[in-house]
């Protein structure tokens, strides 16, 4: 019995609110399948036993508040913790500061398309909260990406039904791989212009780094 036929019954039981928790869950940084459980309700709804606006709504909820969650963990709490120890990981105030500035110019893509890669979708919010992104856009682009993840994945599922799994796992894995390669190519980008950023992050955010308020 595979992983996604297991959760039928897991899921007709708790129906909604199981894909709440779980999608919500994940988003707020626990490791959890919620991709494959919004799939498996999907795929439930399409043999009526759920319905489609319900999964689609539940798991795009989850997405939202759980995101939100993980924000206020690494506004409150990540800053700090980096800002104390991050000097063992060679992330000095500039380096710090520069990540706050990538992230002001970067930070709405990371929320949005983070939201369709494994890895970030648990992370995306936690690191927004680090890096002070600000909120009001942090919560347009969080809302928007759960409900098109929620809406493409919804639909999938319960379109295609259990065929949609062979299409998601390859476009899943697709989409890591090319996160990890933007990733290594930014990461030599900011490398041999690290000088010059971090003038410019100077300029964006002068003075001393200080911690997130509100």
């Amino acid at each position: 019995m595979d992983f996604v036929h297991h959760l039928h019954g897991y899921l007709a039981t708790y129906g909604y609110f199981a894909i709440f928790v779980i999608v919500g869950l994940e988003s707020g940084g626990i490791p959890m399948p919620g991709e494959t459980v919004l799939v498996a309700a999907a795929i439930l709804a399409g043999e009526g036993k759920l319905h489609l606006y319900g999964v689609v709504g539940a798991a795009a909820a989850g997405a939202i508040l759980g995101d939100n969650c993980g924000y206020w963990v690494g506004r409150e709490f990540g800053f700090p913790l980096i800002y104390r120890f991050g000097r063992y990981l060679r992330l000095d105030e500039r380096r710090l500061k520069l990540g706050q500035y990538l992230f002001m110019k970067h930070g709405g893509k990371i929320v949005f398309f983070g939201r369709f890669v494994a890895v970030l979708r648990a992370f995306a919010a936690f690191l927004a909260g680090v890096n002070r992104f600000n909120w009001e856009e942090f919560f347009l682009f969080n809302a928007a990406g759960g409900i098109v993840w929620a809406s493409i994945f919804g639909a999938g599922g319960y379109f295609l039904g259990r065929a949609f799994e062979f299409y998601a796992r390859p476009v899943g894995v697709a989409a890591l791989i090319a996160a990890v390669i933007a990733i290594v190519l930014g990461a030599r980008f900011v490398r041999y212009h690290e000088q010059a950023l971090e003038e410019e992050a100077e300029k964006a955010l002068p003075g001393p780094l200080i911690r997130p308020k509100g």
